[in-house]
């Protein structure tokens, strides 16, 4: 037996999530299906990260075990041949040793993208949380520093979770304001904050979590210096709303 591993993006905007589930199409389905009509067999799809419905990923990375004599090279070629245009496998390679790419992972990075006002292409409207007001940028950034660190992230996990543990460690949280975006080589201008963060594992809904938190810092309905109580109480009701998922990228996952 071989051990192929892949390395994925997609548009999520379709699909319910990533993890198979009882009732809608998911980006598993659809990948291991594939899969199973090049090779013949049956097999077991492994993701390294369980991205929620409409979240979409830039890095994801996914494992399987198969009998087939096809190269990895010409494994990626027939599945990119056969997937949907919104699921594309960017490498495939040959897998050597235990590696599994969910226990093996040492640090996520997720990205969320905002559009501010009526500002913004309409390319992006699919890709990010449209905000109707103005926000304080420098409250955002303050409160964002709160996150970093080992800390327990119970106020920040979304219902039905089964994580053992809530403490999740941050290694780096940012904002950025920008006028641009670039986007099949062109330049879209408007206004937006990409929020980035790095952690050793997430739990359900968290990036998303703190992510609507921190718009109610920056719409002044919740001060930056509230987030440590926040975390102190771990109490979900008073942190802030789930962002959408359509904003939310899985950028990378670091081995």
């Amino acid at each position: 037996m071989r051990s192929i591993r892949l390395l994925l993006e997609y548009d999520g905007t379709a699909y319910q999530g990533w993890q198979t589930q009882r009732s809608g199409i998911t980006i598993q389905d659809i990948v291991r299906e594939t899969i199973e009509s090049i090779t013949g067999e049956r097999i077991r799809l492994i993701g390294a990260s369980r991205t929620d419905a409409g979240v979409h990923a830039c890095g994801q990375v996914a494992v399987f075990t198969t009998r087939s004599i096809l190269s990895a090279d010409v494994l990626k070629r027939a599945l990119n041949a056969r997937l949907p245009q919104d699921i594309r496998i960017l490498s495939a390679c040959d897998n050597h040793g235990t590696f599994h790419p969910r226990f093996d992972a040492l640090r996520k990075r997720y990205v969320y993208l905002l559009r501010l006002s009526g500002n913004g292409s309409a390319f992006f409207s699919r890709y990010t949380w449209h905000i109707r007001t103005t926000l304080n940028t420098d409250a955002m950034t303050k409160a964002a520093a709160y996150f970093s660190g080992e800390q327990d992230f119970a106020a920040f996990r979304g219902a039905g979770c089964s994580a053992k543990t809530t403490i999740r460690t941050i290694s780096t949280i940012s904002l950025s304001v920008l006028d641009v975006l670039d986007f099949m080589s062109m330049s879209m201008p408007g206004s937006y904050i990409k929020i980035s963060m790095e952690a050793n594992a997430f739990l359900r809904h968290m990036a998303r979590n703190i992510v609507g938190t921190l718009v109610e810092v920056g719409r002044g309905r919740l001060s930056a210096e509230a987030i440590p109580a926040i975390l102190a109480s771990k109490d979900r009701t008073i942190a802030g709303p789930t962002a959408p998922p359509a904003g939310l990228f899985l950028e990378q996952v670091y081995y």
